[in-house]
């Protein structure tokens, strides 16, 4: 179990080692691009081999990308084609860096129903996979459930990947959206049930990566608000709960957390999870 975070790029890709070496991180994830934005600078192969020198001498890794906020595989036909051509530029980044793959959101429905989007959102990254280099996932991460929001129940991610048929296609379940779209994971006695849930609709062995995330919000809340590790509705003895089920031992937990600072993840949030690591004697 590598404990990480999401860090900056500024200044070049291969700057996101010197960040996270500096908070003690194991694992990270970075944007390749503005997440904001659908606009994708090609990479120069300088960037590219001071990326691999740095991750070589940090030792540093899995290194995850996370793909554009605008993505939405279940929007307009007009949206879909944006989100298509995003996600392959991001899984050709991958590609070149040696990223394990790129995290994204599914989107929303619009209030048209998940049903109603499957078939065309399964084509849609079925179109991603078969244009994108081999090696890197695609990694689809749960949401919170907030308005028509995409893939907050373990049902409906089984179901899309199943509907896509890839071994290439794996899950980020991230804890703060887990907690608030209802799984109480946080329990000692709820989180067999919420893990076999996932098991059975989806499979343990499609887990690539956690989102390390507290909850400013209570259990159901549908509503995807994060908060520092042990400070918010999870808390210190629910991340115990967490790191200490096996169906997460060998997860990377990657943190994407307030910080301190109001200023992002940081070493005192890394720590914490560490700290809990070591009181489980969960092997690295």
């Amino acid at each position: 179990m590598k404990i990480g975070a999401h860090v900056s790029t500024a200044g070049g890709l291969h700057t996101a080692f010197k960040r996270a070496d500096d908070m003690d991180a194991e694992t990270i994830q970075i944007f390749a691009s503005s997440p904001r934005a659908w606009k994708f600078r090609d990479l120069k192969d300088d960037v590219v081999a001071k990326f691999h020198e740095s991750a070589e001498r940090t030792g540093i890794a899995p290194v995850f990308i996370h793909g554009s906020y605008l993505v939405n595989v279940g929007g307009s036909p007009d949206l879909v084609e944006k989100s298509i051509a995003c996600l392959i530029r991001n899984m050709e980044v991958a590609a070149e860096i040696g990223a394990a793959g790129v995290v994204f959101h599914a989107g929303s429905h619009k209030g048209r129903g998940f049903d109603a989007v499957l078939a065309s959102a399964a084509h849609a990254l079925k179109r991603v996979l078969e244009s994108s280099p081999e090696g890197p996932w695609l990694i689809v991460e749960n949401s919170a459930g907030m308005g028509s929001h995409l893939g907050a129940s373990f049902e409906e991610l089984g179901r899309m990947i199943s509907a896509v048929g890839s071994d290439r296609m794996r899950v980020c379940l991230d804890t703060e959206h887990c907690f608030a779209a209802g799984y109480d994971i946080a329990s000692p006695e709820q989180i067999d049930g919420a893990m076999s849930a996932f098991e059975e609709h989806i499979g343990l062995d499609r887990l690539a990566v956690v989102h390390a995330n507290d909850a400013k919000v209570e259990l159901g809340s549908g509503v995807d608000r994060h908060e520092n590790i042990g400070e918010g509705h999870i808390g210190i003895e629910g991340f115990e709960s967490i790191m200490g089920h096996p169906a997460f031992r060998d997860a990377p937990f990657v943190l994407e957390v307030p910080g301190t600072n109001k200023k992002g993840p940081d070493k005192d949030n890394v720590d914490r999870l560490k700290a809990i690591r070591e009181r489980l004697s969960v092997p690295v």
